[in-house]
């Protein structure tokens, strides 16, 4: 039993190693690979295939269908439990592709794109390779072999990197981006294929497929409603606006939503488990989720406002000025991101006490609030849709801190006191960059200059008063020293 616990610490250590080395990797090449092609491509372009991409992210939930889920959920799974979600996924795939196929001349219509009927086509192929990509990612997942991942992400990166690119360069505009997505899905399942090396066979069986379909069914529809609402914004701002406000929407989140990911993504990873293990102990679990709340905020809040404050700047040097029409947009979206801290700590705390059944409840109070703002917004401008979403962060914030009041009593006040130093001495920073930023100067010299005011400002501020969120940050960076200074003997142990 000790041995087997003593794996599992040594494989979630390595797991977890090899995931953020992935998603930092990948993102990053990401990152670089569409400042290339925005300065390559028109966002006319870009804003036809956000379009597209709007259905192939719904169809692409319905087509792993949560049975990738149900075979890592299954105690003991078998070859033909794989083979199973392999042809049911593929079958349904096909179906997929067949609506898409005929649907895609009314999606042109729709959008008044005659282009959208070939593209929606073409990027409808990526589906097939779903059902294979499901079973090989279950794989993966049931032995924590999580390597294999990075280096299938990873390479599936670069090739489709050097695909976009090249057609780019050669001048063909939104086929560069329809074939790097393409070219992804396939390098992922073929690099998969090579280290995995499983190959389905010709069985099925309809009572295994109930039996993770009634698993699989709870996750697809959870995932369903959260891909709708998620595109909701992007499919009213092409239905009613041209493709180019799209595109600007689009690039004006994508810094933001990549600074978002990262920092308030991992911190949470990090810190969630210590509100499960506390679980029993609810003033413990109230001090974890203000430690992972100030954490975050510590440093979510400073690099929003600096990128709402450093927008222009960073818009004409990274993408140029064609797409100077994303700049409202980075500001606005931004400073909408830092209620995401709260958002995001208050459902740890109730998850992580064994109350997702509430978690469930809130999504149906939070979204008639979203519905009226986006269908509110979408009659006066694509700004206005972002800024309505910026809205509801703070609503969906203040929601989702009403149960803890009673769970763990914290309350909504309590913590936007907790955050108001962050963001006031962050607010601070932003308008001493924002005010550099006017200055008529080099843009390389004056974005310098903005970086480092706003940094030694926030930072020199925040040791003068000693903030608590500081200590934070400090005592997190002595726990990862002193963990990784332990890791070896982990590795031993296993």
């Amino acid at each position: 039993m000790a041995e087997n616990s003593h794996n599992l610490k040594h494989k979630t250590i390595t797991g977890v190693f090899w995931q953020l080395l992935q998603k930092g990797s990948v993102q990053v090449v990401s990152f670089v690979v569409s400042v290339i092609l925005a300065r390559l491509i028109d966002p006319d372009e870009f804003g036809v295939v956000a379009m597209a991409a709007i259905f192939m992210a719904v169809a692409n939930v319905l087509a792993d269908s949560g049975l990738g889920t149900s075979l890592v959920q299954k105690k003991e799974v078998d070859e033909l439990d794989k083979d199973t979600v392999f042809h049911f996924g593929f079958l349904l795939s096909a179906v997929l592709y067949l609506i898409l196929f005929l649907c895609a001349p009314l999606i042109a219509r729709m959008y008044k794109a005659e282009a959208l009927t070939d593209i929606v086509r073409v990027s409808s192929v990526a589906l097939f390779f779903t059902s294979f990509n499901s079973v090989q990612g279950a794989i993966v997942m049931r032995a924590m072999d999580f390597r294999k991942y990075f280096y299938a992400n990873l390479s599936a990166t670069l090739v489709s990197a050097v695909v976009g690119i090249g057609m780019a360069y050669g001048g063909y505009g939104v086929w560069a981006l329809v074939f790097q997505t393409l070219v992804r899905s396939v390098t992922v399942v073929l690099v998969l294929f090579l280290l995995v090396r499983w190959i389905p066979r010709f069985r099925f069986s309809w009572e295994r497929l109930k039996t993770l379909f009634s698993f699989g069914f709870n996750l697809t529809a959870a995932n369903l409603v959260g891909t709708l609402f998620n595109e909701l914004r992007g499919f009213l701002i092409g239905l009613r606006f041209m493709p180019a406000d799209l595109a600007f929407y689009n690039r004006g989140n994508s810094i933001p939503g990549l600074v978002n990911d990262n920092v308030n993504g991992t911190i949470s990873t990090v810190l969630f488990p210590a509100m499960t293990k506390l679980q029993d102990d609810k003033p413990a679990v109230k001090q974890s989720m203000r430690r992972a709340m100030m954490t975050s905020a510590f440093f979510l809040a400073p690099l929003m406002v600096m990128l709402a404050a450093t927008a222009k700047q960073l818009v004409l040097i990274l993408f140029t000025e064609k797409w100077l029409g994303a700049v409202p947009f980075m500001q606005v979206i931004s400073l909408g991101y830092i209620f995401a801290v709260m958002g995001s700590a208050n459902l740890q705390a109730i998850n992580a006490i064994g109350r997702s059944d509430i978690t469930f409840k809130l999504e149906f109070i939070k979204k008639p609030f979203y519905l009226a703002i986006i269908l509110g917004t979408m009659l006066i401008s694509p700004l206005a849709i972002a800024a309505g979403n910026a809205v509801y962060s703070v609503i969906s914030s203040a929601v989702n801190a009403i149960p803890n009041k009673r769970l763990i009593d914290y309350r909504y006040g309590e913590q936007l006191l907790d955050i108001l130093p962050q963001l006031l001495l962050a607010l601070l920073a932003g308008g001493a960059a924002f005010a550099i930023g006017q200055l008529p100067w080099n843009i390389y010299l004056v974005l310098l200059l903005q970086l480092a005011v706003g940094a030694a400002l926030y930072l020199g501020l925040a040791r003068l008063f000693r903030m608590e969120s500081l200590r934070y940050v400090i005592e997190t960076i002595r726990d990862y020293r002193h963990s990784k200074r332990n890791l070896p003997d982990a590795v031993q142990e296993g």
